[in-house]
């Protein structure tokens, strides 16, 4: 496909970047991305992949906005209160970038639906709040031989990886390697129940955007086998390794998970 003018405005900068370029900007428009969660960290990264020019975006989110959302889901807006997440997400997309084709998914994400709605994108980007949704999530992307970059936050920092398991050189874990089951209710506080300061899931929403975007292009080194650790009130940032549970039920030598009919 060849750019017309106003793109060639659009993303100049793009263009400028030699590892990018014309070629790079074809590549993104020609993409498919699938978004788990319009929320805190689905916000950012749903207006940075638009802006970026990522053809084609997916969103699952089946809550409606609610005032509680407002002071950290910047995509939404006070006169957006009662309206679907992803309806109200589709509307700055468009809003932003009309070159971007917007697909809403309305539904709640679950082992009938799941594979079905991961295999249509190229690439999954999760920002999901529950531990159950992302390790449903990880399992689908798992099957669908799908990249997953997942992002999570609590009041002051944030984690992000890149999980690519079903790569069957057994470099990569998939997240169950990290969190095989879900912890015990009750045990790990919602932001809800605990809080969580506003910027923090901007801060991780763009990471989580700046690590699709680099897989999509193939730029850099991305997360996969990392994780990243964000410590909002130390300023601090680093990375540790992650290596693959050999005794995993979904990507070990003897995964006992072989469909997502284990999510029930």
């Amino acid at each position: 496909m060849a750019l017309s003018s106003e793109q060639i405005k659009r993303y100049a900068r793009h263009l400028l970047l030699k590892d990018v370029g014309g070629q790079g900007q074809e590549k993104l428009l020609q993409s498919r991305v699938l978004i788990v969660g319009a929320g805190g960290l689905g916000a950012p990264l749903v207006l940075y992949l638009a802006a970026a020019g990522v053809g084609t975006i997916g969103i699952v989110d089946y809550d409606t906005v609610d005032v509680s959302n407002l002071q950290r889901q910047v995509i939404h807006k006070t006169s957006d209160l009662g309206r679907l997440k992803t309806d109200s997400a589709a509307a700055a997309i468009k809003a932003l970038n009309p070159d971007v084709t917007v697909e809403t998914h309305a539904v709640r994400l679950a082992p009938a639906n799941a594979l079905e709605l991961v295999r249509a994108y190229d690439l999954v980007a999760d920002g999901s709040d529950t531990f159950a949704t992302r390790i449903l999530v990880n399992d689908a992307c798992y099957f669908a031989r799908r990249p997953l970059i997942s992002a999570a936050v609590g009041q002051y920092d944030g984690q992000l990886s890149t999980f690519k398991a079903y790569d069957r050189s057994g470099a990569y874990p998939c997240y169950r390697c990290l969190f095989p089951e879900p912890p015990p209710p009750g045990t790990i506080p919602t932001c809800a129940e605990a809080g969580i300061l506003g910027a923090l899931a901007g801060v991780m929403g763009a990471m989580q955007a700046m690590e699709v975007l680099k897989e999509l292009l193939g730029l850099g080194d991305g997360l996969a086998g990392r994780l990243l650790l964000y410590d909002g009130l130390g300023a601090t940032m680093r990375t540790v390794r992650l290596k693959p549970d050999p005794a995993c039920a979904l990507c070990g030598a003897d995964a006992a998970i072989r469909d997502l009919s284990s999510h029930g």
